[in-house]
């Protein structure tokens, strides 16, 4: 633990003073001083002080309350997650009839586009996708290198503005490598390149990568190096804040996201 902490303790729990205090003297850590008060306190306002500051006791106890409250979180997540796919399981079989229908016209090629991606602990899984781009160009650009926007056929710029490109990675929901809320999965070798030279980036590796996230609906579609540092600071701040709330609040903005057009490609 580190040590010259200030902890912000709601006053809701004034009663863990006792016990933490207890565990200090086992673990060692050393806590400055505890300051009550029903505010929140951004980490980030104090770091440049030298000090931490956390707004909950239970993060710095390893009592029940905290692992109940963060297995309650995975459990309703992942309900939340299956539910959303198998709603959209009916909707999926009907778009991807009208693809096939459409594709000789407006997208000659094949329906689906697999890719490896990266995601939770760095495991590599094959993600799904409705195919947008003309079969002729490599399968992984370049880490570093700008969409091929030519590439992309009259169909696939409907599928991309519309978001429903995406909308085969409900496969991955079922099979457990993504969830419906996380970070976006990228590439395998770009995610391997990015880990090395980008901070925060091999945070993302802690949960399951996601359909949408708060990166996608703030920081939109990340096609450089800069735009991939503000998308690992994005992914940062939504692994340490997730929440029940908080994933409703990511998709209730991306469904503005998808109706303004923000950050399609």
């Amino acid at each position: 633990m580190v040590a010259g902490v200030t902890v912000i303790v709601p006053l809701k729990q004034v009663g863990k003073i006792q016990q933490y205090r207890h565990q200090r003297h086992e673990s060692g850590s050393c806590i400055e001083q505890f300051i009550f008060g029903d505010f929140i306190v951004k980490h980030e306002a104090f770091v440049s002080s030298g000090r931490t500051v956390v707004t909950d006791l239970n993060v710095w106890t390893d009592g029940a309350t905290f692992k109940y409250n963060r297995f309650y979180f995975s459990l309703t997540k992942r309900l939340m997650d299956f539910a959303f796919a198998l709603l959209c399981l009916p909707f999926l079989l009907i778009l991807t009839v009208l693809i096939c229908v459409a594709n000789p016209f407006w997208n000659p090629g094949k329906v689906f586009f697999r890719q490896r991606r990266m995601g939770r602990h760095g495991k590599a899984f094959t993600m799904w996708k409705f195919r947008t781009m003309a079969d002729n160009g490599a399968a992984v650009r370049d880490a570093n290198a700008p969409l091929d926007a030519d590439r992309i056929t009259s169909l696939g710029r409907l599928l991309r503005r519309s978001k429903l490109d995406e909308l085969p990675n409900i496969f991955n929901i079922l099979t457990g490598d993504m969830s419906l809320v996380g970070p976006r999965p990228d590439a395998f070798e770009h995610a391997t390149e990015y880990a090395l030279s980008v901070p925060r980036y091999r945070k993302r590796f802690t949960v399951r990568p996601g359909i949408t996230g708060l990166a996608q609906v703030r920081g939109g579609y990340a096609d450089n190096l800069r735009s991939v540092r503000r998308k690992a600071r994005y992914d940062s701040y939504y692994i340490r804040h997730r929440s029940i709330l908080f994933e409703f609040s990511i998709i209730g903005a991306t469904i503005g996201v998808v109706l303004s057009g923000f950050g399609q490609r």
